[in-house]
């Protein structure tokens, strides 16, 4: 398990957030892309974003440009969790939670049927 924090002073609103989030995976050229609005279904975050990595380089790729990119965008907390080797990498902006799994791992946890009752906001295929 890899714990990772960064701290800087400006904090993005949870919507404009995700939609940055969305942007920054999808120029690594994530698939499946799925944005939940989970606001009225729990506390832990506004939004889950979740997205498939084709490889263990890719599933890297975009957690470092996650890191890379939010942070110059004003992020002041970030942890993750998990490895690419694990098929599973977790990145917990506070508001937004992205979920970046190998297609293996995510047929086998099957998060959307989980939280079926949350509206998409956003799917990319």
């Amino acid at each position: 398990m890899h714990l990772n924090s960064i701290t800087t002073e400006a904090l993005l609103e949870a919507n404009d957030l995700a939609h940055t989030i969305v942007d920054v995976i999808a120029n690594k050229k994530a698939a499946n892309v799925v944005m939940l609005d989970m606001q009225n279904l729990t506390l832990l975050a506004d939004y889950y974003i979740l997205c498939d990595g084709t490889s263990k380089r890719q599933i890297d790729a975009i957690t470092d440009a996650l890191l890379e990119d939010l942070k110059k965008a004003g992020t002041r907390k970030v942890l993750v969790e998990g490895t690419a080797e694990s098929g599973w990498v977790l990145v917990d902006f506070g508001s937004v939670i992205v979920h970046i799994f190998s297609p293996n791992k995510r047929a086998y946890y099957q998060l959307e049927d989980l939280w079926q009752e949350a509206p998409i906001v956003v799917r990319m295929l």
